[in-house]
């Protein structure tokens, strides 16, 4: 699917728009004979729901979208629904999803960024970026973007993986962590694999990137290989980790998330004939 961004909507768009309407952070949708369905109009307006302002988003294979927020008390018309972004991985287009996510990260920015945070002053549409400008200190908000490292981390049949406390029960997953102010992506790998384990890596390969709108993240795929170290949690941020041989793996992660992909792919390394 091709995607073309913009920010300032065209003013003579005529046909229907797609919409991507967020109510707490659960997408609106209706399901009809081809599936799961994103709302298409040419005003949101005329589905008869309370809204924010809208945001352009651009053209998705020449069609406009656009994104805006549900008001809170705001009725669900009968024949929607509201679904979690985590689950609409796996029952659309990955380019899709990705831009579900764009569209939440979007209006979530613009309810949480109403005021300057330098002089709290009330912020105003940047004239032609995705930004917020203050009319009394001049001071210019941007989306934030958050980095974080994604690690696999391998030794030879088995991987290392983990569970936190808030994961569904059973699941494990693949390492994750921020990066802090004045590290390196490599330097964020050695440290959250190692505060979270106490395993030490090396050879690191990056793989593949991923946004991820939980709450705006971008998620930084690697594999590594074990160096050293036995496992040792703090069972606060994770609960237990342990190696698991790549056939007998447990419940992980569903595919459409940068964590499967980034077993998927080792998996898929380990049993090439060329290997």
């Amino acid at each position: 699917m091709e995607f073309i961004p913009e920010v300032v909507p065209p003013g003579d768009i005529q046909d229907d728009s797609i919409w991507f309407a967020f109510h707490e952070g659960r997408l609106l949708m209706f399901r009809d004979e081809y599936g799961a369905m994103i709302p298409q109009a040419q005003r949101f307006s005329d589905l008869g729901i309370a809204h924010r302002q809208p945001h352009y988003l651009g053209r998705l294979e020449g069609q406009h979208c656009f994104t805006v927020m549900i008001e809170q008390d705001a009725d669900i018309p009968q024949g929607f629904y509201l679904q979690d972004l985590r689950k609409l991985a796996m029952e659309v287009d990955p380019h899709l999803f990705m831009l579900a996510g764009r569209a939440r990260q979007i209006v979530e920015w613009d309810i949480n960024h109403q005021y300057c945070s330098r002089c709290g002053a009330p912020t105003e549409p940047h004239a032609t970026d995705r930004a917020k400008t203050c009319p009394e200190c001049g001071y210019t908000q941007y989306p934030r973007i958050s980095p974080c490292i994604i690690v696999l981390v391998t030794r030879g049949y088995e991987v290392l993986l983990a569970r936190a406390p808030h994961f569904p029960a059973g699941m494990y997953s693949t390492l994750a962590g921020f990066v802090e102010p004045g590290e390196t992506l490599e330097m964020a790998i050695h440290r959250e694999v190692f505060e979270e384990t106490g395993i030490q890596v090396t050879n690191l390969r990056y793989l593949d990137s991923q946004p991820w709108p939980f709450p705006h993240s971008l998620m930084i795929g690697f594999h590594a290989d074990y160096a050293g170290g036995d496992i040792q949690v703090d069972g606060v941020e994770i609960e237990h980790a342990d190696w698991w041989a790549i056939n007998s793996l447990p419940n992980v992660p569903p595919p459409g998330s940068i964590s499967r992909f980034l077993i998927d792919q080792y998996i898929e390394q380990f049993n090439s004939p060329r290997r």
